[in-house]
């Protein structure tokens, strides 16, 4: 048996179920649904960076998105919050290093 501690697309366990194998699972409160969500961004933006495989850019969007959910903020607030820190701040199409400062 193998222990994975770990949040998971909804359909996995029934997947798994379909291969022939079977798992144990929990259903989390939200507390730990939050904290579940933090460590699943950490490990996805982790295999983004080693693969650079945009399959992975695809999961951190989605793990994005549920965060947004579980605090309340729609897709089109985001897009709005985004786009004013955008306007104040820039976006990073300019490529700029920030050597240092005096």
């Amino acid at each position: 048996m193998k222990i994975y501690n770990k949040l998971v697309r909804d359909n996995i366990p029934q997947i798994i179920k379909e291969s022939g194998r079977n798992c144990t699972i929990k259903k989390l409160n939200d507390n730990e649904y939050f904290e579940y969500l933090n460590e699943k961004l950490k490990e996805e933006i982790d295999e983004y960076i080693c693969d650079n495989d945009v399959e992975e850019l695809v999961d951190i969007v989605e793990i994005i998105m549920s965060i947004l959910k579980t605090k309340n903020i729609s897709l089109t607030e985001f897009e709005k919050m985004k786009n004013i820190k955008k306007q104040k701040r820039g976006g990073f199409e300019k490529k700029i290093l920030l050597i240092s400062i005096d």
